[in-house]
């Protein structure tokens, strides 16, 4: 896993590409608190031929955000995240500041 991020001269805006290797995996998406944790506005990420997850999303800089990957219906975090933060289920999400 993971992302790379472009920062942009023109506007406040971090274009931030999230990459997956799930070979085996059917659908991988990215949920967070920029998406509200809605999964119906969740950053789908495309499935190239080696099998790795891509997908890009152009997120405000300046501010951090929460996230996870949601792997065929499994949540799974980011480990080279920039930091890692408890939620209120007992687990962690993955941090992104931009």
């Amino acid at each position: 896993m993971a992302i790379t991020k472009q920062y942009l001269k023109s506007k406040p805006i971090c274009k931030v590409t999230f990459s997956v290797a799930a070979e085996g995996a059917q659908k991988v998406s990215v949920l967070g608190t920029f998406n509200e944790w809605n999964e119906k506005k969740a950053v789908e990420l495309k499935k190239l031929k080696n099998g790795v997850f891509k997908g890009t999303v152009d997120l405000e800089k300046d501010k951090s955000y929460e996230f996870k990957y949601l792997v065929d219906g499994t949540f799974v975090n980011e480990e080279e995240a920039d930091s890692h933060k408890t939620n209120e289920f007992g687990g962690e999400n993955a941090v992104l500041t931009l």
